[in-house]
Formats: structure tokens, C-alpha cells, sequence
């Protein structure tokens, strides 16, 4: 396996880097960013933060977008984000933004056409932290966040895999993708019609019957536009109560599903992820 460099732009004593390699997992190319503290610099190895972005993104949006960099860079936490999905012509797509390319789900489809290429849950969990640990700077402690579609990624396969990570945090996930329409629409296409298949995917299902505890915090903008039809926090809510997760959930008056959202409360998560990755 051969990493290609694609830029590099210093960003708070720091590099924000960008790479693209060929992926086995999802048996074509595929990009996704780093940032690398400070710290790297002076010999010392960084624990690591996943960012998982939502419907449409790319592995860019959220460095260039959040804002998480200074912070990063003070607490010495190196962030990687990756694309979205798989990519290229050969790989299945969908007319419609929310199913194909920039559509993953975070999960590994099981049906033709998708199944070839779309295992991003296993690019997540172990292909991908398999290459940053064993090509930069990093210690094998990790925590994993997201937004939107990446929250709903983030939530799940930290419940899923609770010994791998130190702690999860998303802003706005879809919280119950078994009951909106862009899980339905997407697990329907990814993983046919057993909903049972479905429910280990989702992050309320998941949460309400844990047993062990990934600590969790969701911010949630009131003033989302996708609130009431597609996120469902209250089911997330209700999902902690019934298990007694750790879960803190936070709701913001005004705010909506945007960046500037996320970017307004960046440093509160990696500030939340640092006192776990650190102890």
C-alpha cells in the first residue's frame, strides 16, 4: 500500500494534509485528510480523532470549515477525516444526493449493485486507522465524531466497537435511521428489506440495548431544518434513559444544520474528546 500526497498547508504550527491511496475495502481510490499537530513535529506520537461528514461531503469540508485546528493543535490531537463513500466511474451511484457517491452511510451494503464497493463501515473501523497507525506519528488511542449522516456513522460504530474507541461526539446525527426517510432509503438500498439488518445500524436501537459505554456527547441545533423529519434526537434520548448510557445531549435555540453550527461548538468536542484520549 502506497500513500500519494496529494497537498499540505501548515495551519497552527501544524499540517492540514491531504492523501489518496487505494483502498481494499472499498476496491477503489480514495482520498481523506490529516491534521497533524504541532507536537508531531517535536518526536512525539499523537492520539487520534475520526471526523465522519455527512450527506454530499467530502474529506475537506470539515477541515476547511470547522475550524478545529487551533484547538487541535493546542490539545495535540491529530484529526483524520475521509471522503464520504467510494468514488469513481466505476462505482455505483444514484442520481439523488442522498444515496450513492457521498452517500455511504458508514456501513458494508450486502446488495448488488452497492455491495462491491460500498463497505465503508469497514474502511472506518479497520482498514483506515490500520494505515494512519502504521504511516504517521500516532498513538492507537482513538475517539470518533461526525455530523449529520457522519454523527449517525460515529455514534454506531463506536456502540459497535466500544473497546476500540475512548469516546464518541456528534452534532446533529441522524439519531433513529430505521424511522426516517433517508435511513430508509438508504438502508433499503444498502441492505434490503430485514429491517433486523438495519437495526444494528441504528444508533438509537443500539444505545438503548448497551451494555458497555462509549462516553457520548450530541449537540443539536433547534432551528434545524431536518430536526423533527430526519434526526429524531428525542429517540437518542430516550435510547440513553433505557440503558443508563453516558450520553449528554444538548440542544441550541437558534441554531441550525449548518457549519457555522458546528463551528460554534468545535472546541467544546475536542476539548470533551482530549480528557478521554489523554487519561
Amino acid at each position: 500500500m502506497s500513500l500519494k500526497k496529494l497537498a499540505a498547508n501548515k495551519s497552527f504550527g501544524g499540517w492540514h494534509e491531504q492523501y489518496s491511496h487505494t483502498s481494499e475495502s472499498l476496491d477503489c481510490n480514495m482520498r481523506f485528510a490529516v491534521y497533524l499537530p504541532p507536537q508531531v513535529a517535536a518526536g512525539q506520537k499523537v492520539p487520534v480523532l475520526y471526523w465522519l461528514s455527512g450527506l454530499t461531503c467530502t474529506e475537506q469540508n470539515f477541515m476547511q470549515k470547522a475550524g478545529a485546528q487551533r484547538s487541535a493543535a493546542e490539545l495535540g490531537i491529530a484529526i483524520i477525516a475521509p471522503d464520504t463513500s467510494p468514488r469513481g466511474e466505476s462505482v455505483a451511484d444514484d442520481d439523488s444526493y442522498d444515496l450513492g457517491q457521498g452517500a455511504g452511510f458508514y456501513v458494508n451494503a450486502t446488495r448488488s449493485p452497492w455491495s462491491r464497493h460500498y463497505r465503508m463501515y469497514d474502511y472506518v473501523v479497520n482498514e483506515l486507522p490500520g494505515i494512519i497507525e502504521a504511516e504517521f506519528p500516532v498513538t492507537c488511542r482513538r475517539s470518533i465524531a461526525g455530523h449529520s449522516m457522519g454523527g449517525h456513522g460515529a455514534l454506531t460504530v463506536a456502540m459497535i466497537n466500544p473497546e476500540r474507541y475512548c469516546s464518541v461526539s456528534a452534532f446533529s446525527p441522524v439519531c433513529n435511521p430505521v424511522n426516517c426517510p433517508w435511513g430508509q432509503k438508504a438502508f433499503t438500498a444498502y441492505l434490503g428489506e430485514d429491517r433486523q439488518a438495519w437495526r444494528k445500524h441504528d444508533a438509537s436501537e443500539l444505545m438503548k440495548k448497551a451494555e458497555q459505554f462509549v462516553p457520548a456527547i450530541v449537540d443539536q441545533g433547534e432551528s434545524d431544518e431536518f430536526l423533527a423529519e430526519q434526526l429524531k434526537p428525542e429517540t437518542l434520548e430516550a435510547a440513553a434513559r433505557a440503558s443508563s448510557y453516558p450520553l449528554e445531549l444538548r440542544r441550541h435555540e437558534g441554531y441550525d444544520h449548518s457549519y457555522y453550527f458546528i463551528a460554534s461548538f468545535i472546541d467544546s468536542h475536542l476539548r470533551f474528546h482530549a480528557n478521554h484520549l489523554m487519561n
